[in-house]
This record gives C-alpha cells, structure tokens and sequence, in this order.
C-alpha cells in the first residue's frame, strides 16, 4: 500500500474529500480533542472525506513529543471511536499526527508552529492550506488569533486559505461579544472566521432546511395562520459533571439561549433563502433574530422563569444538589434551568409564541422542536362520542435519536365515531441506516471546504445576545429567593408549566 493511500475507502464512494490541509488544535490536551475532534477526523477519513494530503498539529502546554502525543491519541482513539475501530486506517491515521509544547501567548511557540507548519507541507503535500480550531478557554481566543496574525500563519496569497475555528462561548454578554468580534475582526477578515455551534453538525438540525423547503406539503402550512405556538426542549439528565468552575459563572442563560436554541429558533422561523449559500442562508437567520420582541423588564418578570435542581434520584442514583457540586458556591444563585416565551413580529409568525426550556438534571437527554397546530373546528363532532380534538403536532427530534414524528387523530374501529392519536414515525437509523457521528464531522469538513453555512456570522452572534441581554440585566438585578426550586429527575420548576397554562397550553409530554 502507498504511503497516501487511505485503507478500505471504496472508490465507488460519491463523496468529494476536503481540500488538502493541515488542523492545527490548540488546546490538544483536553477532553474535546480526544471525545470529539479526533474521532470526527477518524471518521471522516474512514467515509472518504478526508483529503489525503492532511495532517493535524496538536498545540498545548502539556509537554510531548509528537511521538507520545501519537501514544496517547491511539489510546484515546478505542476508548472514544464512535463506529468500528480499523487498525490499516488507524494507521495511516496516525503518522499524521504532530505536536507543538508551547504556551498560546508565547511567540517564540508560534515560530516553531510556523516551521513545523512549513516542513508538513513538504511531507504531506497540504499546500499551505491550514485551519486552525481554538478548543480554549475563552479568554484566549483573541490572544491566540492575535498571535497567528503576527506570526503571518494567517495570511492567504497564491491560492492558499487560511481559516480559525471558534468555540463557544462567545463572549458571555452583549458588551463582550461585540468586543471579542472587534478584536478577532482586527486580524482576520469575516469569511475566515468560523464560529462553531456543534448542534449543527445534528443530522435533523440540517434537515430542518430541507423538510421545510423541499417539500410542498408543509411550507404552505409554516405560519401564523395554522400554526399555535412551537416548543423547543434542550434537556441534560446529567447535572454539571464536575464543570462547576465554569458553570457557576455561565448559567443556563448564557450556555445554551443566545447559541444552540437561537439556532434551533431561526431555522424553525426563517425566510427560505434565496440559495444555500452560506450569507444567503445566514441573512434570513439574523432577520429571524432581529424580529424577535425585546422584553421589557415587566416581561423578563412574567415570560421568563429561572430554576435551579436541588437534590434527587435519576435512573436509580442519588444526585445531590446543585450547590453541593464541586467549585459551586454553596449559596450559588447560578440558574441551572431556563424558559420563557418569545414573540417574532413579522408576517409569518405574529401572534405565535415560541416557547424555549432547557436544563440540567432533567427526567431524559433530548433536544426537540415541537410545531403545533391550531385545532380543527369542533362543530362536525358535536353529536358524536367524540368530547374534544387533538390539536396536530410535528416533532423534529434532534437528539438522542434523530427523527421526525407527525401526530394526527384517526377513526378507532367500530360503529361510534371515536378518535384515537396516531404518531407517523421517521428515524434516520430505519431508513438510512446508522453512521457513526461525534456531530462534528459536517462542521469540520465544511470547515475545509469553504463553506460557512452552518457557523455562526459575527452580527448573528450580536443578534442571539441582542435577545437575552434584558434577562441578563433583570436577574441580576433581582437574584433569585427560591434556589433550588425543582428536584433533580423533574422537569423543571412549577413555574415553568404555569408559564403555558397562563396561555391555555402545556408542553409536550416527552416520554422517558
């Protein structure tokens, strides 16, 4: 087998491989490279999108070699590998595999990353094309852009790109984002940053584009004039996993509303683009959040609710208290549950609420998009058996099983007219069979290719923190008096119901 020949990747494969390149990571030695980044590589190698000319750097303060930094990923790699594990993949997998010891505000590091950077082009043919995917902390996203730039490792000329991946959070307020936008837009123009949001990567969450608009039963009916209101779940079962260092300072607000479920929201709710360009796509997602209602500090009080879980049971286990997790102050007033109600003011979703929730220490992991409908007129089944009817509901299921489910009432068999629920059920495992995924391997790979569609552009990101900056400045202004207010295996405070009885609705009921 050639040196550049990729094992047991057929040729009949319709896949068009990324462009030869070289991923440097900084931040190497963490848990996202080994859980998620690597294997994502692994398996975009094994589907045959992976360029051959491609090599990773890993960059950390941890001291290796690139030898035992290639150690340790191949151990990694059989504890984390989400399909089978393929030993000739693996490796040619891992001789592409570099490591650079340096501090990320260290410019001498930078040196060597370059001449490292240089010699790899040389050996695998990458062309001088480099991403770079920042997996810091936050604080370190400007000084490792900066850093880049000055080292000129940011600089496109003779047909080279160069590209920087950036994680979340971004900014943990309005005020910071738009600081840490100027800042990274200083060095690096608009269409080489990309700002990664991995609920993305989700099969269901790309589909919702194209239930939408490729099928001409459902646009028509996508509006204020059929549709009652939208729900969107993000639920953890776990609590903060030993996170409470950074958790305590974020919250529930600031880790999920202004990225995943914004995303989730202007997918739901925008325009159909005029192509799927990625600024084309990205234009109507930023109008969506732009035509969201500010809330005035009388609404933050009345449409939002803050929770956070006290001690429980959950799949048999004892967990304990938020404020007893480790690095969690122990009169902690950091919200580990979210929801509230948000209004769209144009012409397709006046008058429709769109209610948001997500938490920690819930009954069940699940991310879902519920659309339901207005009910049908009553007046046909006035003399029947028939008390009241269900209104139809469509249910993009995002995580853990990806899918998309319609419900709808039927005739039950027999001489009286009586109506039972129906659920039409599509999983993408019964059709499609099941690819192993980390939920990063799209990103990454339209990452190589150009493509920014599914990244976060610098005035969405404004918009998303546009929309929960009254809340932000409401809670801090009034800290909660009732923490913990729910149980951990429960979903959510009482509040969090009543905020849809008020309005004559509920949430879907989510089956454990």
């Amino acid at each position: 087998m050639a040196a550049a020949d990729v094992p047991n990747l057929t040729e009949e494969r319709l896949a068009q491989p990324g462009d030869p390149c070289v991923m440097t990571i900084f931040g190497a030695s963490g848990d996202l490279t080994k859980r998620k980044l690597i294997p994502a590589l692994y398996n975009l190698a094994r589907e045959n999108f992976l360029s051959k000319e491609f090599a990773i750097v890993g960059f950390a303060r941890r001291a290796m070699t690139s030898e035992t930094f290639r150690e340790k990923i191949t151990q990694d790699i059989k504890e984390f590998v989400t399909g089978q594990f393929d030993p000739d993949l693996w490796h040619w997998f891992v001789r592409r595999l570099y490591y650079v010891v340096g501090d990320l505000q260290d410019s001498s590091a930078y040196q060597k990353l370059r001449d490292l950077l240089a010699q790899i082009d040389k050996d695998h043919g990458t062309r001088g094309n480099y991403f770079y995917y920042l997996a810091t902390a936050p604080e370190f996203f400007a000084p490792v852009v900066q850093q880049l730039g000055a080292a000129g490792l940011l600089h496109e000329d003779n047909g080279q790109w160069r590209r920087v991946i950036i994680e979340k959070p971004f900014g943990h307020d309005l005020d910071s984002a738009r600081a840490l936008n100027q800042e990274i837009r200083a060095v690096l123009p608009e269409r080489q940053i990309y700002r990664i949001d991995h609920y993305l990567g989700k099969e269901t969450v790309q589909n919702i584009l194209v239930f939408r608009f490729a099928n001409g039963i459902f646009e028509p009916i996508w509006n204020r004039r059929y549709i009652d209101h939208v729900q969107i779940t993000a639920a953890e079962s776990v609590g903060v996993e030993g996170r409470g260092g950074y958790y305590d300072g974020a919250g529930a607000l600031r880790d999920m509303v202004p990225n995943h479920l914004m995303q989730l929201l202007t997918l739901t709710g925008m325009e159909p683009p005029t192509s799927f360009e990625a600024d084309a796509v990205r234009d109507e997602q930023t109008k969506i959040l732009r035509a969201i209602q500010p809330l005035t500090p009388e609404e933050v009080i009345s449409r939002t609710v803050r929770g956070q879980y006290g001690a429980g049971t959950s799949k048999g286990e004892r967990i304990p208290a938020y404020r007893a997790e480790p690095r969690v102050a122990p009169d902690s007033a950091t919200e580990t549950f979210v929801a509230m109600k948000l209004s769209i003011d144009n012409w397709r979703w006046a008058d429709v609420p769109f209610y948001l929730r997500t938490g920690k220490s819930l009954p069940k992991r699940v991310t879902e998009i519920t659309i339901q409908f207005k009910r049908a007129p009553f007046i046909l089944f006035r003399k029947t058996a028939v008390d009241r009817l269900t209104p139809n509901q469509l249910v993009l299921h995002i995580q853990p099983d990806e899918g998309i489910s319609l419900r709808f009432d039927a005739k039950v068999p027999g001489p009286v007219v009586r109506l039972g629920a129906v659920n039409m059920d599509f999983r993408y495992t019964d059709y499609f069979g099941s690819t192993p995924s980390t939920g990063y391997e799209r990103l990454m790979y339209d990452c190589m290719i150009g493509d920014a569609t599914l990244f976060q552009r610098a005035d969405m990101v404004e918009a998303g923190w546009s929309v929960v900056a009254p809340i932000l400045d409401v809670w801090k202004a009034l800290p909660p008096r009732q923490f913990p207010n729910y149980a951990t295996g429960t979903w959510g405070p009482k509040a969090a119901d009543e905020l849809l009885e008020r309005d004559g609705r509920q949430w879907r009921r989510i089956e454990l």
